[in-house]
């Protein structure tokens, strides 16, 4: 497994973010440890809506997202779970079973995923009814099926009765939908196909519970099981199964953070924690941002017409002062002017916007700013977008209607509507550019977090250290940069277990590099960003591109700029590098490439297609998925299907994997565009495998485009 940040420059720290994203809605605010907000979806030992380990037909709130630890007789579950719409959620589970004592596993660790869609939601005289697939993806230790009708009776009360197949459906079975094929119990299998040919077939038993909440902090659960755990407590005597009952009690401690104790199967004690997140609400409501400059209103040219002369334009010293002046005033407010060309009527300003995750809101800010900088001669504002040296379509106002939409009502509507996008940029003169733009050095020096989970022998492995990372852009559109890392701390290096895999080792000898690229170079390379003609997008990088591969990467992108469509296509050449994090290469090489499309297709849902061939030279595709929010949050899911056979590619069958992008912002109360990128995999394997290129153009240009900036547009005089 691995995580990553898509952050540029490149950092490793996703999980302490995701860990203060959770501390931080876990703990929330005082008033809600006094009272939460009492929902009614209940999350059980499976980290799903359930009464405790029986499924409940409830979802989530959408958007939802929540992350439980669950424990008993020796079982431990780790769940992520999202709620994808409002009537489909999935989720990820990791899982331990201690004394599984069989082929060498002591504890045995499992993977598997969870689908559920709700067919009927609740009314007055209807229960809501869900239908479930469970470890639909995985090694079929925990496989089941279920359909679940769930009743709430005011707020207190809920009851839930319904059917199960597989495991859901071993204990007192009354009847059978066909024949299940039966996995031998030491042969769970490796997991990462879908076990379609079992659905729905082989014994169905009934399960059902209770949920009583007294208080909006207590939960009380009571459940009849119809799993009779015939592995764990038949076959291999992990426990002892005594009765199907089981009984639970649960303590809301925050809105977000629940824990609960319970008695299972009359034999064992179960614990559980519970942390829920949703994009929708944030740990800090509303934004912490200095109020936005006021829009200077420039008297009429009859009330004033001195104010409009134009001698200021033949005065270099009143343009440098000009210039100066907006520049300070842009870094204030977290912007950077690259460039800004001036006539008598009009303005160009060619911006950097590093303050905020919105680029509505730092087109408004501009306008403000420019507004009380710019003498009232000048009519036009129009701001480009800048990034790397690339021209991204500019917005064109006329100054009076900025002046005009600042105090109106629909002001910001209005703005849009107005708006006059131009795809066609002209690019600053040589005298344009902002003094010390360039060249320019930038360095760093900060943490970084280094992770492997999923490992049989040892599930979780971390490495923290420091890493020194170096920038210099000597003129628009280069960059060369690079970054050195030292551990201080960890256990990456401790894997003694070697590859087995038939594949050229792409991937999978990362624990090499752990254990002898200590300090070591994590990149260093030279990069140059072009543009072909309107809409249309080039780089090309050359170096040592990350961790495992040296070598050169070429790239187009076509990104219309009112479309929700865009094409590219990726040229990598590159071979693999030493394992001790200098400049030495191996001897493996390969040519790599892609041709990918990119399709907004909602306000809210995101698929990417990549066809080409992979580090193994191996070829297929992959298709990625993702929902994302108004609020810049991203969760979604990737699969990745090659010419490797499942038993070449070896556990797992195929590459597959969770992403969520987190904006800082949302927790923080205030703006910023740094974001973290969150890659879990389950398993590092080498078919499907791609090198990690820095500075892609796609995630650099898109959120300039139109129905991105529509989507921003609330924040625009923000």
């Amino acid at each position: 497994m691995s995580l990553k940040t898509s952050v540029f420059p490149r950092g490793a720290r996703p999980l302490c973010t995701l860990a203060a994203v959770c501390a931080a809605t876990a703990w929330g605010a005082a008033a809600d440890i006094a009272k939460p907000t009492v929902t009614r979806t209940e999350l059980g030992f499976y980290g799903l809506p359930s009464v405790i380990d029986m499924p409940t037909a409830d979802m989530m709130p959408d958007g939802e997202f929540a992350f439980t630890a669950s424990t008993f007789a020796g079982q431990t579950r780790s769940t992520l779970a999202f709620q994808i719409a409002p009537r489909l959620m999935g989720s990820f589970r990791y899982s331990s079973i201690r004394n599984w004592n069989s082929d060498g596993f002591d504890t045995y660790y499992d993977r598997s995923f969870d689908m559920r869609l709700q067919l009927l939601t609740e009314t007055a005289r209807r229960p809501s009814i869900t239908i479930g697939l469970q470890d639909f993806i995985g090694t079929g230790v925990y496989s089941g099926e279920f359909i679940a009708a769930s009743k709430s009776f005011g707020d207190s009360l809920s009851i839930t009765g319904g059917l199960g197949w597989g495991r859901l459906g071993s204990y007192n079975p009354i009847g059978s939908t066909g024949t299940r094929p039966v996995t031998s119990p030491d042969e769970v299998g490796t997991g990462g196909t879908v076990n379609s040919d079992v659905w729905f077939r082989g014994d169905v038993a009934l399960f059902g519970g209770v949920v009583w909440r007294p208080t909006p902090n207590w939960t009380f659960h009571a459940e009849y099981s119809s799993d009779a755990y015939v592995q764990e407590s038949e076959q291999r005597n992990v426990f002892d199964r005594k009765s199907p009952l089981n009984f639970g009690a649960e303590y809301a401690v925050t809105r977000d953070f629940k824990v609960g104790g319970y008695f299972m199967y009359g034999s064992e004690i179960g614990v559980q924690l519970q942390v829920n997140l949703n994009p929708a609400r944030p740990p800090i409501v509303g934004g912490q941002e200095p109020a936005g400059s006021p829009v200077y209103q420039r008297p009429s040219r009859a009330e004033a017409p001195e104010l409009y002369s134009t001698a200021w334009v033949s005065s270099e010293p009143t343009r440098i002062t000009i210039r100066d002046a907006l520049a300070d005033a842009l870094l204030a407010e977290g912007m950077e002017m690259e460039a800004l060309h001036l006539e008598a009527n009009e303005a160009t300003l060619y911006l950097r916007n590093k303050g905020y995750r919105s680029g509505a809101q730092a087109i408004g800010r501009s306008l403000r700013l420019m507004s009380t900088v710019m003498p009232p001669s000048v009519d036009t504002f129009t701001i480009v977008p800048m990034v790397t040296g690339l021209e991204l379509p500019s917005v064109t106002y006329a100054r009076s209607d900025v002046e005009k939409n600042v105090i109106e009502a629909d002001g910001a509507e209005q703005m849009l509507a107005i708006a006059a996008f131009g795809t066609d940029p002209v690019a600053p003169g040589a005298d344009d550019y902002a003094p010390k733009v360039y060249p320019r050095f930038t360095w760093s020096l900060g943490p970084y977090v280094s992770t492997s989970l999923f490992d049989p022998s040892n599930p979780f492995r971390m490495d923290i250290g420091v890493q020194l990372t170096g920038a210099w852009q000597p003129a628009p559109g280069w960059l060369f940069a690079g970054t050195v890392q030292k551990k201080l701390i960890g256990n990456l290096d401790q894997n003694s277990t070697p590859s087995s895999s038939t594949l050229p080792h792409v991937r999978s000898d990362y624990t090499l590099y752990n254990k002898y690229g200590d300090p070591g170079l994590r990149d260093l390379y030279g990069a140059y960003y072009f543009q072909g003609s309107s809409e249309v997008y080039g780089r090309l990088t050359a170096g040592y591109l990350e961790r495992m591969y040296a070598g050169v990467s070429g790239e187009v992108l076509w990104a219309p700029f009112d479309e929700r469509y865009a094409f590219g296509a990726e040229l990598n050449y590159v071979r693999q590098r030493d394992y001790d994090g200098g400049f030495g290469l191996l001897d493996y090489e390969v040519a790599t490439g892609f041709v990918s499309g990119y399709w907004q297709f909602t306000d809210d849902f995101f698929a990417r297609l990549d066809v080409g061939r992979y580090l193994a030279g191996d070829i297929g595709a992959t298709l990625g998925l993702e929902r994302t929010f108004a609020n810049g949050w991203k969760i979604g899911a990737f699969a990745t299907r090659t010419d490797v056979s499942a038993e070449d590619f070896g556990e797992g069958s195929f590459d597959k994997g969770i992403v969520m992008e987190i904006p800082i912002d949302w927790f923080l109360g205030r703006p910023t565009r740094v974001t973290e990128r969150v890659v879990i995999r389950p398993l590092t394997r080498d078919g499907g495998a791609r090198v990690d290129v820095p500075g892609q153009l796609y995630q650099a240009v898109n959120d300039s485009r139109k129905y991105s900036l529509e989507e921003q547009w609330g924040q625009f005089w923000r």
